[in-house]
Order: structure tokens, then sequence, then C-alpha cells
């Protein structure tokens, strides 16, 4: 392994641990994509698309943290009772 190839997998930490935190909510809490949440809500639950939490993954995955996380926030903060909700894809 190569010194580039190490620095960046050093770099790349903090992303995929945030993608990997993530990724368990959506399994085991989130009830849209986990297996309780189905069962309960077959249509999804979430007024937007993709859900807040599949919005946060790709975008934190696409863009990083610096960007992904303050976009996921502002996604979070418009997911309310007032909201129209609809088709918001990652840019």
């Amino acid at each position: 392994m190569n010194n580039k190839n190490f620095f960046t997998r050093i770099i790349y930490l903090p992303r995929y641990s945030i993608l990997l935190l993530i990724f368990l909510y959506q399994k085991i809490l989130s009830p849209d994509h986990s297996f309780w949440g189905k069962a309960l809500h077959h249509h999804g639950y979430c007024k937007y698309y993709p859900t807040c939490s599949q919005y946060g993954y790709e975008v934190i995955k696409k863009r990083g943290l610096f960007i992904g996380i303050p976009k996921t926030i502002w996604r979070i903060l418009r997911c309310n009772p007032w909201s129209k909700g609809g088709i918001d894809l990652p840019k």
C-alpha cells in the first residue's frame, strides 16, 4: 500500500463513520427503512423522496462532511407538519 492510498483512507474515515451511523439508524430505528417501520407503514412514512436519512447518506457520500452535514440538517429542519414534501434529490 502506498502513502497516498493510506492517507486517503485516513481522510475518509470520519465520512465512513457517519455513513455507518446513518445506515444503522435506517436498519434499526427509521420508520421508513427498518423492519418494524415497513410493517407499520406499507407505503412509507416520510413525505419527502428520498427520506431524510437517505438524503443525508447520499449527500454526505457524494459531497463530504463539510457540505453534506449542513445540507442534511437543513433538510431535517424543512421536514415539519407545514411542509408539502415532495421530491428533493441531493445536489
